[in-house]
């Protein structure tokens, strides 16, 4: 029983980890790592006897999208002639000792904080020691091996990576929008429900929810950033990703939505709990108020469920006129308070956050 917690927290890290997507990474990585051992021998000259460098070099240049397989293949390589060259410079004049091996390791370190080398920065050091301390009397025959055997590795990863299910992360973004919008529209009726309680209310939980809000948003700016990177460079992209335009202007309609409803959050907050702000809503608003959150609320669920069909279009139809009536009923009823001298900025403030909501979801339905 005391091993209980550890599996219920191990279970589902396994259960992430052994995904179709990631099996497929990986048997492609061994693959490629298979195959350029087997072709390491037939390398020209010296090479050949340097086998164990071409796996290697697979497994550098294996990467989730395509492109990044190039990106860090050829950054290695780059590294890799940096580091052999500054080692050759170090070798014309000193033997493999420590102060040696010590003054290549801090060069190439150095050499690596230069701006713009990505992964050649990590190589840089590395290749210069293995040249100085493994080329020994053979630096050049070496050099040339580890170089060639590296460059035949990460071809053959990036092949297999180009021409194996070339990865195409599109999967990820409807579970990350979906999950945005459960947090904005639950957001929403908690906000309604408070404003229907006696205040301080129950419910306040709510109120500092603005973290998680833009964790979710986060979510799905990084799911969409990884399809776009995932189509380039990538022979499916041409038949797949055509719901790229589609989802990059859901994004941006997603952090309007999240600014807006993030905003009042702030409002309400500050009415309910910052007692010298200023900041009131009339209790003959109150009712309103809750029953326009509430459509908002509905409206953010059938969100994007217009893809899916004619009726739930017409459904999301249905939704955005019940919210702007409900928003247009607010409005009268701010109104109606301010005749009688009511204070009604953050009533108001509210109102227009929530009809700026419903014409950015009305652009997209």
């Amino acid at each position: 029983m005391s091993h209980s917690p550890v599996w219920q927290r191990l279970i589902p890290a396994l259960r992430n980890t052994v995904t179709r997507q990631r099996l497929l990474f990986a048997a492609k990585t061994a693959a490629a790592a298979g195959l350029a051992w087997y072709l390491a021998p037939f390398m020209p000259g010296p090479a050949a006897s340097y086998p164990y460098y071409a796996p290697l070099g697979a497994l550098v240049s294996m990467h989730p999208t395509v492109a990044a397989s190039a990106k860090h293949g050829l950054q290695s390589l780059l590294g890799l002639a940096l580091g052999i060259g500054m080692a050759f410079a170090v070798t014309t004049v000193a033997a493999p000792t420590a102060f040696a091996v010590a003054c290549v390791v801090g060069l190439g370190v150095l050499i690596g904080s230069l701006p713009r080398l990505g992964t050649a920065s990590e190589w840089i050091p590395v290749a210069a020691l293995f040249v100085l301390v493994l080329g020994d009397s053979n630096a050049e025959g070496f050099s040339f091996g580890y170089v060639l055997q590296m460059a035949m590795g990460v071809a053959v990863g990036f092949a297999v990576n180009w021409t194996v299910f070339p990865p195409l992360h599109l999967e990820g973004i409807d579970p990350a929008l979906a999950g945005h919008r459960r947090a904005l529209s639950r957001q929403l009726r908690d906000m309604a429900t408070a404003m229907q309680e006696s205040w301080p209310p129950d419910h306040e939980a709510w109120a500092g929810r603005s973290g998680e809000l833009s964790a979710t948003a986060a979510a799905v700016r990084t799911a969409v950033h990884e399809a776009e990177l995932s189509t380039k460079a990538n022979p499916r992209s041409r038949r797949r990703a055509g719901r790229l335009p589609g989802d990059l202007k859901g994004l941006r309609t997603v952090e309007r939505l999240t600014f807006h409803v993030q905003d009042i959050t702030d409002v309400l907050a500050s009415v309910i709990w910052e007692k010298g702000a200023g900041t009131v809503i009339p209790d003959s608003v109150l009712s309103t108020l809750s029953g326009a959150l509430e459509s908002v609320a509905a409206v953010i669920d059938g969100w994007r469920s217009d893809e899916a069909g004619n009726d739930e279009a017409g459904d999301l139809e249905k939704r955005l006129d019940e919210a702007r009536e409900r928003v247009a009923a607010l409005g009268d009823a701010i109104t109606e308070a301010a005749t009688g001298q009511a204070s009604v900025n953050a009533a108001a403030s509210v109102a227009m956050s929530m009809r700026r909501m419903i014409t950015v979801m009305s652009s997209q339905a």
